[in-house]
């Protein structure tokens, strides 16, 4: 036990030592590029890129990212209640299966791109100081899919035997479900929560982009591109990774916190 509990830190170092390995590299790979064969192609170096972010402050980034974090959040909000809500009544009603996993499948399906003026058109240009309705309502046709997919997969994966004992019990549909099912079923919605966080942020971008706002990353990134200020459209679209990214590193941390049990036995 003692030469396990000693081997897992040294494999968590060992990978974050190969991350920080892999960022350098890519980073070095890019300021060489810009710098040589891509130099007419209008690529700022990393220095050029720190140097746009330093001149222009936080509190410009902040002004555009909290309005878009913002309506990202109650998108990803809306979108995985919805989706956790219908992914239990299948379970408990399971003639509305298909109807369901239909509505998931076809909010996927469909090109935000395309359905974006369309909603935009439904929910209107925004009041100044309110979020975009467009930018929250594509958030959560963004998560939507992932999470009652995920959120399926997890309830159907409880033990068989504790759904007997249950059911032996007097337990009904619903008893299995709270008893049962939504354990079983943890590290599959957290780890959707985890892919859905990202996609969410994305949506909100991609509903600014239409949505008539004055305020958020997607007017910042539209101003930017019409004055060709190529360092501050990099420095945006680097600072929006690095939030997707700390998102999916949330998730991923609360999942180990809170089904540490999942993690173990993937290590088995």
């Amino acid at each position: 036990m003692a030469t396990f509990g000693a081997i897992v830190p040294s494999s968590r170092w060992t990978s974050a030592g190969l991350g920080v390995i892999g960022l350098a590299s890519v980073i070095a790979l890019w300021w060489i590029a810009a710098a040589t064969v891509l130099s007419d192609a209008r690529i700022p170096t990393p220095p050029g890129v720190v140097s746009t972010i330093v001149d222009d402050g936080v509190g410009f980034y902040w002004r555009h990212f909290s309005v878009t974090i913002n309506e990202a959040s109650l998108g990803f909000l809306y979108g995985n209640v919805a989706a956790l809500v219908l992914a239990s009544v299948v379970l408990v009603l399971p003639f509305t299966e298909q109807l369901i996993t239909q509505i998931a499948v076809v909010t996927y399906c469909i090109p935000i791109v395309a359905i974006a003026p369309v909603v935009s058109l439904v929910v209107g240009i925004p009041s100044p100081g309110e979020p975009s309705g467009t930018a929250i309502a594509l958030a959560v046709l963004s998560v939507f899919f992932t999470t009652v997919v995920g959120t399926l997969l997890g309830l159907r994966s409880a033990d068989r035997a504790s759904l007997d004992v249950v059911t032996v019990y007097g337990g009904t549909r619903l008893t299995q479900l709270r008893k049962v099912r939504l354990i079983a079923a943890l590290p599959a919605i957290l780890s959707a929560l985890q892919i859905a966080a990202p996609a969410a942020f994305l949506g909100a971008i991609l509903g600014e982009y239409i949505g008539s706002v004055e305020r958020g990353v997607g007017p910042a990134l539209i101003v930017a591109q019409q004055n060709v200020n190529v360092e501050r459209a990099w420095a945006i679209g680097l600072l929006c990774a690095l939030v997707a990214g700390l998102a999916y590193a949330v998730f991923g941390l609360l999942a180990r916190l809170a089904a540490p049990w999942s993690k173990g036995a993937a290590a088995r």
